[in-house]
């Protein structure tokens, strides 16, 4: 409903203490900070005072869905959310988007990618993950520079906006000792106006055939420049990275701990992904990698985990009672052969799910919409039953849950009084036009066709289907050569992985 003043935030509606452990500054907020020099830097576009109405406003809070809704904008906040004819009333002269068709969301929360992988996409899609990661993340990550970083992030900002991604939870993984490349996603998070929180996904033990290709001392001194460039940030934060607990040393990982203890810092981690990394955490440590993480203290400080398919219920137990948030990226497991994370078993255990697209290169693309319809539909062959899960509760996954995961839900995720703006007009394209079941038509059938208009924070980013602060068709140009030279220098050229590379 309407808020009593429209232009006044309603008391109910103001910021909460973010979820997790610990002292509430010291969890990732990615709210706007009071100097905005990202902003000023980058030049982009203003926050706007703006009614958007849509056939149907699917707040995901306490609203409900709201037909013939609109929701007010002001100031990067939103003022108010009901009914279009009651907000119009009270705000005759605020300009109106949206011609009240289609579907009125939340921004998506993108809980887990790689943009380290936004110029691989399309290899090895025949390979397990430990092979994959060996054959193309290795040598990948080896030949990445900051200025692939910056590209690659423009380019899949553009591709994750366009289907509805407000906010991307990313993890670069690389290993190139000249230069610390995964800073290089900030700026391109800045210039794109998108939401995000970095982490540098490092991994020192080598091969067993070759050098470490980095200290600690190394890898935890790229830790800290990158959470400097995201305190500089006016829309990123920072998580420290851990691209796998079997990818570290145990020294890596004690200094990580400690680390982590020092500065208050969230985590991200890859958890229980494959067979493989089980059996071979209990021939390390003696134990799988989710009861050797709560040995360590990774589970003291908030921790979101990438995939969770290869859980016992005993994992569960440790998840849910330690506050740990699980990353279910469908389509990437999918395509890797991975297995089918147990959604509803964590859901009812209380564990925050959310969805991610995971790397470009593990699911070759960034299409949030595409990984939303493919969670439910992967639940439901699974367990050979279609009321095994719902769209309303993956749409709350891909939107609140999804929040909530990275400790964001304070102020993203659905549609309140007091949140910052971060919402999707859907609208114009066949796939929103029929809406019997509003939710169902948006999990099952929507399109990156139907995103009209996208708000982070109060900027329209997206303008009527088109991305205003990153230009698609320069980005592609600007992308080809710097995909090419990486095809080349990585080996994965040389390797029979890409066919560019060599003569034009």
């Amino acid at each position: 409903m309407t808020a009593p003043d429209p232009r006044a935030a309603t008391a109910t509606g103001g910021p909460r203490a973010p979820r997790g452990h610990g002292p509430a500054e010291t969890v990732p907020t990615g709210g706007p900070r009071p100097a905005s020099r990202a902003a000023e830097r980058t030049g982009l576009p203003g926050r706007e005072e703006v009614l958007v109405r849509a056939a149907w406003v699917l707040t995901v809070g306490p609203a409900g869905e709201v037909e013939d809704g609109a929701v007010h904008v002001r100031d990067g906040e939103i003022v108010a959310v009901g009914p279009y004819a009651d907000l119009r009333r009270a705000l005759p002269d605020v300009p109106v988007e949206g011609d009240g068709t289609g579907l009125l969301i939340p921004g998506f929360v993108n809980t887990h990618t790689h943009l380290s992988e936004a110029l691989a996409t399309g290899m090895g899609s025949e390979l397990t993950l430990f092979e994959w990661g060996e054959r193309i993340v290795g040598p990948l990550g080896a030949a990445l520079t900051r200025a692939d970083a910056r590209e690659g992030t423009r380019l899949r900002a553009v591709e994750m906006l366009l289907s509805g991604v407000t906010t991307v939870n990313d993890m670069f993984v690389h290993c190139n000792p000249e230069e610390p490349a995964s800073v290089g996603v900030v700026a391109g998070l800045d210039e794109a106006g998108l939401r995000g929180v970095v982490s540098f996904g490092a991994e020192d033990v080598a091969a067993p055939d070759a050098a470490p290709w980095a200290d600690v001392a190394r890898v935890m001194a790229e830790q800290d420049e990158l959470a400097k460039a995201a305190a500089e940030s006016e829309l990123v934060s920072f998580r420290y990275g851990i691209g796998t607990l079997l990818g570290q040393s145990d020294a890596l990982l004690e200094a990580g701990v400690d680390a982590c203890r020092a500065h208050g810092w969230a985590v991200h981690t890859h958890l229980a992904e494959v067979r493989e990394e089980l059996v071979a955490a209990a021939q390390r440590w003696g134990r799988r990698t989710i009861p050797h993480a709560l040995a360590l203290g990774l589970f003291e400080r908030p921790l979101i985990a990438g995939h969770g398919v290869w859980v016992t219920e005993a994992d569960v137990e440790i998840l849910a009672g330690h506050g740990v948030a699980i990353a279910h990226n469908p389509v990437a497991n999918m395509i890797l052969g991975s297995g089918v994370c147990p959604v509803p078993r964590l859901r009812a255990a209380g564990v925050a799910v959310g969805i991610g697209t995971d790397g470009a290169a593990s699911n070759d693309g960034q299409d949030m919409l595409q990984a939303v319809k493919t969670a439910a539909l992967l639940q439901k062959v699974a367990a050979l039953d279609p009321s095994v899960i719902d769209a309303a509760t993956v749409l709350r996954m891909a939107t609140l849950d999804g929040a909530r995961a990275l400790g964001l839900d304070h102020l993203v995720g659905s549609l309140e009084p007091g949140k910052r703006a971060d919402l999707v007009l859907l609208q114009d394209s066949v796939c929103v036009s029929v809406l019997h079941d509003p939710c169902g038509q948006l999990v099952y059938g929507a399109s990156p066709r139907a995103v009209r208009d996208v708000w982070v924070d109060g900027r329209r980013v997206v303008a009527d289907h088109v991305c205003r602060t990153v230009d698609e068709a320069d980005q592609i140009a600007r992308c080809r050569p710097l995909v090419r030279g990486l095809a080349e220098r990585s080996g994965l050229a040389g390797a029979g992985f890409s066919r560019l590379g060599g003569a034009r």
